[in-house]
């Protein structure tokens, strides 16, 4: 039986643009748009698109600057991105979210003319990938023209991909959509509707973010592409249009639960089963909207607001063909609206509405991303504590789940299959040779489990028990040997300034 996982984190990495240094190169939330004068279609041919890029694209110039997760008190060196943005409804340029995350100074710059105004960053939805900028200068984009977005697709469609040359030269790439279906977005693992692409892309000036149009319209924005195979993944235009018509801080909404396909004829006989489609249940989120629709593991979902549910767990779009059916959940459902499934349960058929909201975060055990924060941390007379998140792992390289510690992986891969209430998971990340650190010098990644008698699930919780050593000594004790180690408390406190002069460290603490 296939698992398939709708919400749940995923063990495989996601590697932003495969290519190795062929097109983009980094580490890595919707109605239509009040009408605008592009709303009519217009010459598909290469002229068309031409006019079309004048108008309404920008190059965008970041630069970013992303803090050092195994030095938390640091930021890595700053790196300049360069990506093509298109000009939405509201005065807006629309970006992927990689382009502008840790952004230091953002600036846009026509492209005919080379005029440039600094930018800010409006929005952004690391869920969807995606950002808009507003330019300082009020006027600015007087004279542009919005692009409006393109409302169905189909394999086979083509459409032009824009790039912009060093001297302003509009490139244009014409490729065909080889498939339509929900997949994994870089940051958030969260399954949105995208277009798998077919095109023989070439490095260019401006290549983070480029967009792809098809009769004057916005069909969507690069996001991934690899040079070997010469294939993109864009996002789809309707995640672009409930991020646009999303409130600021709307989040797109999950179901929380995973399931399998139901292809096993002996499994359906077993169950009672004898509608045609249909997929299983195997997990529910404590915390998600199906758990408080009362949707739970061992249901059979058959169909979902009138929509039938094929045995891979797919449904007939309108518009886009054969979708998994957390397209109408994730994407096409806003915040607070209801659905309605059509359940197997017990050789029952039963209706349960079910309320859609966003992830509750409040429970998250290992964080996905920590964009534009600064990571927390302790320095405890050389003792490095952190909380374990994704991008601490990541700072073991593109191949991090087989290269980071084991356990780390395990927690950050499982953790919505850990207890309830597990909270937050402490490390030691390593240790800074001092006078108090002697002997525990190789320590590094080790799961704090108590301090000084006190159960830890949070930085917070760790400082608060840091207040009362036992005897004199700072007491931790681990899941992994050794066990237990003690620091003298008298003379870490008496040794702080010397501990922040020997290290450069801006604070001893970032809570």
């Amino acid at each position: 039986m296939i698992r398939q996982i709708v919400t749940l984190l995923s063990l495989a990495p996601l590697l932003t643009f495969a290519a190795p240094k062929q097109l983009i190169n980094h580490p890595y939330a919707a109605a239509e748009p009040s009408p605008s004068p592009l709303d009519e279609p217009q010459n598909t041919g290469s002229q068309g698109s031409r006019m079309v890029a004048e108008n309404s694209i920008l190059r965008v110039n970041s630069t970013n600057q992303a803090y050092d997760f195994f030095q938390p008190w640091l930021k890595k060196s700053p790196v300049s991105r360069r990506g093509v943005g298109v000009l939405v409804q509201g005065g807006c340029v629309l970006v992927t979210a990689e382009l502008v995350m840790n952004s230091n100074f953002v600036e846009l710059e026509k492209a005919t003319t080379a005029e440039k105004s600094s930018a800010t960053v409006e929005r952004v939805d690391y869920d969807c990938n995606l950002a808009l900028l507003r330019p300082s200068d009020p006027g600015f984009l007087e004279g542009m023209k919005p692009l409006t977005l393109e409302k169905s697709l189909r394999v086979g469609n083509e459409a032009a991909v824009l790039q912009l040359e060093p001297n302003g030269e509009i490139a244009q790439t014409i490729g065909q959509i080889t498939s339509i279906s929900v997949g994994a977005y870089p940051l958030e693992n969260l399954g949105l509707l995208q277009y798998k692409f077919r095109v023989p892309l070439q490095q260019r000036d401006s290549s983070f973010t480029l967009p792809a149009v098809s009769d004057g319209r916005l069909v969507g924005l690069l996001m991934r592409f690899d040079a070997r195979s010469q294939s993109a993944d864009l996002i789809s235009t309707p995640v672009i249009r409930h991020f646009l018509d999303s409130p600021a801080q709307a989040r797109f909404p999950r179901m929380g639960l995973s399931f399998s396909a139901l292809r096993d004829p002996q499994f359906r006989r077993f169950i009672g089963l004898t509608e045609p489609g249909g997929i299983y249940v195997n997990e529910v989120s404590p915390h998600g909207s199906a758990a408080e629709a009362g949707i739970k593991r061992g249901d059979v979902l058959l169909a979902l607001d009138g929509h039938a549910i094929d045995q891979d767990g797919n449904y007939d779009d309108p518009n886009f063909g054969r979708v998994l059916f957390s397209h109408l959940t994730n994407t096409v459902a806003k915040l607070g609206s209801e659905v309605t499934f059509t359940i197997f349960r017990n050789g029952k058929l039963i209706e349960i509405p079910a309320v859609m909201r966003a992830p509750d975060r409040s429970h998250v055990v290992s964080d996905v991303q920590l964009a534009d924060q600064p990571p927390d941390y302790i320095v405890l007379g050389g003792l490095v504590f952190l909380e374990l998140s994704r991008p601490y792992l990541q700072e073991w390289g593109n191949d991090w789940v087989n290269a980071a510690p084991k356990r780390l992986v395990y927690y950050d891969a499982f953790q919505n299959e850990l207890p309830e209430g597990r909270g937050k998971i402490v490390i030691l990340a390593q240790v800074l040779p001092t006078p108090e650190t002697l002997g525990y010098e190789d320590l590094q990644n080790l799961v704090v489990t108590e301090v000084n008698g006190k159960r830890v699930q949070s930085l917070s919780e760790l400082a608060e028990a840091l207040k009362k050593p036992l005897k004199g000594f700072q007491k931790i004790e681990f899941e992994e040997d050794p066990k237990t180690i003690f620091l003298d408390a008298a003379s870490i406190e008496a040794n702080q300034k010397a501990l922040i002069e020997r290290y450069s460290l801006p604070a001893l603490q970032r809570l």
